[in-house]
């Protein structure tokens, strides 16, 4: 640990993160970043600093929240594309609302530019740092998956693919009873499967150790792409290592293009047969070849820890989001109590009495009016201060409950769509198997019928030939056949069509469902923006306020300390203000 001798921030090694490239890091101290962050958020340790971003522990408090506050290295505050990483990465992982998922609590920039996050404050360790360590014990192993694949299908259902998926981007924290919590970090290159803005032609992002086939040789991240790196992150939980091996980034793409993954249970004999087949399945070339989806990933898990006697963790509806937050009064100082300017200006007013009798100089009392009216002022805005903590307080937990409504909602819908899909996947290979056989019997039938056309010419309808009535014969079984192989197919043409419609009928019912859930976000940022800004604006006020009243006190009190029959009431003025 190492303490900052300029702003006296702990930072968690010997690095000096307060200066990188010799930029000046010290966000904090910074005007600017105070005028948007001032008010809202305490900064205390360093937790961390990465390419991008320094992350800060602090809290929030307007609802008295512990949080981690990721703000983008000034340096980088004019490239417009980490900028749109810091937004995706904010609206992508907020949306979510999942118990698997980072908590995003409100994203922002400063006027200039520079771009911050504040998030759920976690503690623990990321995966990276327990897989490190070896192969992980098969019972904890498949309680992780389980969560990773929850938390991957939340997103899948919400339209946001990863495509940075792996074991530093997997954050394990405790729940209270002592068992694991993963949370899936950094979105911060996520998109929408309808969403290019980030990415252009030709461009891959993400980890080459952990970049599915399809993403090196055509781009595409849809969410079969992140089923891949849950197959590699899966594997090297399992065996301690990765599945493929080089020295370069070249190397990793040429193996996952083209190299078969070694076997798990060669390296680990203790990983079910199941589990072994469900990670190959996994990293299959082949897109289509893979699970449907995370939630057919998830239920075939769920299987396997059944079947070994592994502990499940809590369902998702159960499931609270664990972070290490809570919620109280604000910690924003609110306007002060009136009671004492209103002791002070009746304190005022007798020593104009006992001064001046019923007639007080004009300007005298028009002080005192002066410091009656901010008084009266500084009640309204202390009971506007209030009034708005509290309805804040009331959107950001209907916030947080819409999306967890919407989220469940979304769950269950992602469930039936993925058996579905799996109904539609086997129809499909049945029609084309049907196909098949039919394209099969229709080529021998073509054959029996030539076997008959060459009979009848040589019979001429003048000789019967016993060789035309075996053919005839022959004709008939193939087009019987051929007959019952085309009402097969039809079958399972029908049944295909009935689950390709299924799938469709769930996908808009999930599709209605994303869409209510961004107007209930665009809802739900419009009064946190409104409501914050009233917080804002009448504290300053009562600041201002408290501050004008301290002068014209002075100013009203100067020509009167001389006086020694009001010596008592400044004996009694001074102990108040003591």
């Amino acid at each position: 640990m190492k303490t900052c001798p300029q702003c006296k921030l702990t930072y968690p090694d010997e690095r000096t993160f307060c200066f990188v490239d010799g930029a000046d890091l010290h966000a904090v101290k910074d005007p600017r970043l105070g005028a948007v962050l001032a008010g809202r958020y305490l900064l205390e340790d360093v937790l961390g600093q990465g390419g991008m971003a320094t992350v800060y522990a602090g809290r929030h408090t307007l609802v008295d929240r512990r949080c981690a506050i990721k703000i983008m290295h000034p340096m980088l505050a004019r490239d417009s594309v980490v900028r749109e990483r810091f937004r995706r990465e904010a609206q992508s992982a907020r949306k979510l609302a999942h118990p698997n998922v980072i908590e995003i609590f409100d994203q922002g920039e400063t006027g200039d530019g520079t771009s911050y996050i504040v998030m759920e404050r976690l503690d623990g360790g990321s995966l990276f740092e327990l897989i490190r360590r070896g192969p992980v014990d098969i019972h904890r192993a498949l309680n992780l998956m389980i969560q990773m694949s929850r938390g991957i299908a939340r997103a899948h259902d919400l339209d946001v693919i990863h495509r940075d998926l792996k074991p530093e981007n997997i954050f394990i924290c405790k729940r209270e009873d002592g068992s694991d919590l993963v949370k899936l970090l950094d979105f911060g290159i996520a998109r929408s499967l309808h969403d290019t803005r980030l990415t252009g032609q030709g461009e891959i992002f993400g980890t080459p150790q952990y970049m599915a086939p399809e993403r090196i040789s055509t781009t595409e991240s849809g969410p079969p792409a992140d089923l891949y790196a849950l197959g590699i992150i899966f594997f090297e939980l399992v065996t301690g290592a990765l599945p493929f091996h080089s020295e370069d980034v070249a190397g990793f793409f040429v193996k996952h293009l083209k190299e078969a993954p070694a076997s798990p249970r060669a390296m680990n004999e203790d990983v079910p047969p199941d589990l072994e087949a469900l990670i190959l399945r996994l990293l299959a070339k082949d897109p289509k070849a893979r699970p449907v989806d995370a939630h057919r990933v998830h239920q075939d898990l769920i299987a396997i820890a059944e079947q070994v006697g592994a502990a499940l963790p809590q369902d998702v509806v159960d499931d609270t989001i664990a972070s290490t937050s809570s919620r109280g009064t604000s910690e924003l100082t609110p306007p002060k109590e009136p009671a004492m300017w209103r002791r002070r200006t009746d304190l005022f007013q007798e020593m104009l009495v006992r001064a001046f009798g019923t007639d007080p100089p004009a300007e005298q009392r028009r002080m005192l009016e002066e410091l009656r009216a901010k008084t009266a002022r500084i009640a309204e805005l202390r009971d506007i201060y209030m009034e708005a903590q509290r309805k804040l307080e009331e959107i950001v937990q209907r916030g947080r409950e819409g999306r967890q409504r919407f989220g469940f909602a979304v769950d269950a819908l992602g469930v039936d769509a993925s058996k579905a899909k799996d109904d539609e996947r086997s129809s499909r290979e049945a029609f084309e198997s049907a196909e098949i056989a039919r394209c099969a019997l229709l080529e021998r039938y073509t054959d029996a019928h030539r076997e008959v056309l060459k009979w009848e010419g040589r019979s001429g309808f003048s000789e019967p030939y016993l060789d035309l009535a075996i053919a005839y014969r022959a004709a008939a079984a193939q087009v019987e056949a051929w007959g019952e192989a085309r009402a097969v197919e039809r079958e399972a043409r029908e049944r295909l069509d009935a689950a390709v419609q299924a799938v469709s009928d769930i996908e808009f019912q999930i599709r209605a469902l994303r869409a209510a859930l961004a107007s209930h976000e665009q809802e739900i940022e419009a009064g946190e923006a409104a409501l914050e800004i009233r917080i804002t604006r009448s504290t300053k006020e009562a600041e201002y306020l408290d501050e004008d009243l301290e002068r014209i006190a002075a100013r009203f009190c100067e020509p009167l300390q001389r006086r020694p029959e009001l010596r008592p009431l400044f004996v009694q003025l001074e102990a108040d203000v003591a």
